[in-house]
């Protein structure tokens, strides 16, 4: 059975996806900075037969991280890891995001990743093999003018996935793309705007699931959105940014 680390698993997709791979006898790693909300999460997941270890942690950490990956994969090596942990970016007002959101979120959203995912493949590397997900989003193909650090970051967490993935494939480590649409979560929560074929985080869950089971490199949904999405780049900017116009979106308080 799989033994499996998750970052950002105390809400959204995060939580969804550890109860979607909990059963007997799998093992999960679940992650975040919420200690109340992971120890639900994972209480959850016991319940449906899982062994559940829970680690309280701030992704931007990178010594903590480091150390967390080597000491959960000497127990029992790893089998995959989703690097899910994000924030928004973006201003409550509808203007500029800050400076100090903007470094918040390209440190979480990227660096933090990086963070887990690095030392997570040197090790599956010496030993040939393992998966690896990172958690990007339709912002990478079709960046929002209200989120430029989040659509950045989860444009670099693509590149820097497909890269590792032509360079680390031969040597039996899969590295997959996840880019999601709008998805009900809390972290979704806090924008105030359309957000159309929005789904559920257990509907997203099966998608990436089953993507990651799959090997595919990009796991790209809803079909359309993905479709409309990964054509934006390519049109005049006009036509760019009348057709993104109606994406606009103003961030509530965090909760």
């Amino acid at each position: 059975m799989l033994r499996i680390l998750i970052t950002g698993a105390s809400s959204g997709i995060g939580a969804a996806l550890a109860r979607h791979y909990a059963q007997t006898g799998a093992s999960l790693i679940l992650v975040a900075r919420n200690a109340e909300r992971l120890e639900r999460v994972a209480g959850d997941c016991r319940a449906k037969g899982a062994v559940v270890e829970v680690a309280r942690l701030d992704t931007r950490d990178r010594a903590a991280a480091i150390a967390l990956v080597h000491r959960v994969d000497a127990a029992q090596p790893l089998d995959l890891v989703i690097a899910n942990a994000a924030v928004n970016g973006g201003n409550q007002r509808g203007e500029v995001e800050t400076e100090e959101t903007a470094f918040e979120t390209a440190d979480i959203n990227y660096t933090g990743s990086l963070n887990v995912v690095l030392p997570s493949l040197t090790l599956m590397l010496q030993r040939g093999r393992g998966q690896i997900a990172l958690m990007s989003s339709l912002a990478a193909y079709a960046p929002l003018q209200d989120a430029p650090a989040y659509s950045g970051a989860k444009a670099a967490l693509v590149a820097h996935g497909l890269a590792l993935r032509q360079k680390v494939g031969p040597r039996g480590v899969k590295v997959n793309v996840v880019a999601p649409g709008y998805v009900k979560t809390p972290m979704g929560g806090e924008l105030k705007g359309w957000r159309p074929l929005e789904m559920s985080a257990d509907e997203a869950a099966v998608h990436i699931a089953k993507g990651i089971a799959k090997d595919r490199d990009v796991i790209a949904f809803p079909f359309v959105l993905a479709a409309l999405a990964r054509t934006v780049l390519l049109l005049p900017e006009g036509i760019r940014r009348a057709s993104l116009y109606a994406f606009r979106f103003q961030r509530r308080e965090r909760r």
